[in-house]
This record gives C-alpha cells, structure tokens and sequence, in this order.
C-alpha cells in the first residue's frame, strides 16, 4: 500500500507548522509562502489544520522576506 505525501520541494513553508497545516494550506490552493499575502490570518485560520502556531510561524517566515499577511 503506498501513502500519499507531500513533496517537500513543493513547498517553502517552515516545516515547523505541522503536516495537518501544510496539507490543509495545499488543499485551500496555497503551496508556496509568496502567495500567502493573497490572504488574511483570519481566513487561514478557518481552514481545518491551521492554528495560531501555524499562523505564527508562517507570519515569521513571511516577515523574513519582508512580506505580511492581506490586511496587515
């Protein structure tokens, strides 16, 4: 039986944000952090899987590359 997993290489997301984030982030249409802009804290949140930790740690790596969330 072969599982299905996410490339890592598809993704920058920090790994630290947790499988059920990213897989939840993939499933919404968001693979790559540059696109993560296009939408706010509030909405990711909504989406199953990602929490405030998430949320907190996409917020740092965005900052990092001088990039905010919609609406920040």
């Amino acid at each position: 039986m072969q599982t299905e997993q996410s490339d890592p290489q598809e993704s920058d997301f920090p790994r630290t944000i947790g499988e059920p984030a990213t897989r939840a982030l993939a499933l919404a249409g968001y693979h790559r952090l540059e696109q993560l802009p296009q939408a706010s804290a509030k909405e990711l949140l909504a989406l199953h899987g990602v929490g405030p930790k998430a949320i907190r740690l996409l917020r740092a790596a965005l900052a990092e590359r001088g990039l905010t969330f919609s609406g920040e």
